[in-house]
């Protein structure tokens, strides 16, 4: 896992000293980091996980395309030392990241009505909870992307609650909400093989979904808005 994060760390900071772009017009004081925690609730046998920010959380949210290639995708980022396996997923290289996002153009949590308006399939909008595992991506300006696979692979073992889709990508359901310059969400411990011992970091992003071109990952990282840290070395520890 170091060796990963080591690698990872190396490759982010090679790409993001040019894909955190100015000019991007979501790039603005709702993505950048005051602090992040994750805090252990043993009495409720759970952890919540916050960012912080300078403006106010999850406020801006992305502007519609009209279709899923192309699709842009803003994210409050986790990356973790966890393991896949802590997840529900088969162990892969990469780093296991608890992703809360937002993207109006399509949804992707079949199981959850995020909106309570009974229809299952219209609420990407509303900010939500991925795992995902993240692995090095030279072809995106940020340097990763969530990593695929082939559907014939028999090896891959995902969650139940994944959105069917050929990535390491669950989507657990946890609440999310917001107030004010933070966001939260709260995660069960028995979600995360009851590990309370690990390392993380926050990362603010602007990501992109493909479906058209096979050179390009299906979701990459193409902008970089904050880092916790600086550079990406999951420094933090669970706060109890």
């Amino acid at each position: 896992m170091k060796t990963i994060i080591l690698l990872i760390t190396a490759v982010f900071i090679l790409s993001t000293t040019w894909s955190c772009a100015q000019d991007n017009p979501y790039n603005n004081d709702d993505f950048s980091i005051k602090e992040v925690t994750v805090t252990h609730k043993a009495d409720l046998g759970l952890t919540v996980w916050e960012i912080a920010v300078k403006g106010k959380a999850a406020h801006t949210t992305p502007i519609k395309v009209g279709q899923l290639d192309g699709a842009p995708v803003l994210g409050y980022v986790f990356p973790t030392s966890l393991k896949p396996t802590d997840v529900g997923f088969n162990q892969t290289n990469g780093i296991v990241a608890l992703a809360l996002t937002s993207h109006p153009d399509f949804d992707d949590t079949p199981l959850w009505d995020e909106n309570s308006d009974r229809n299952y399939d219209n609420d990407g909008i509303v900010w939500h909870p991925h795992w995902v595992v993240l692995h090095e991506d030279k072809r995106v300006a940020g340097g990763l992307s969530v990593k695929q696979f082939k559907k014939a692979d028999k090896t891959v073992v995902l969650p139940p609650t994944n959105p069917g889709m050929p990535m390491y990508m669950d989507s657990p359901g946890y609440p999310v909400t917001a107030n004010g310059n933070t966001i939260k969400v709260v995660v069960p411990d028995y979600r995360i093989n009851n590990q309370v011992d690990f390392n993380y970091d926050g990362v603010t992003a602007f990501m992109k979904v493909n479906t058209s071109n096979e050179n390009l990952p299906m979701l990459g990282v193409y902008d970089v808005f904050s880092v916790a840290s600086g550079d990406l070395s999951l420094p933090y520890k669970v706060k109890k």
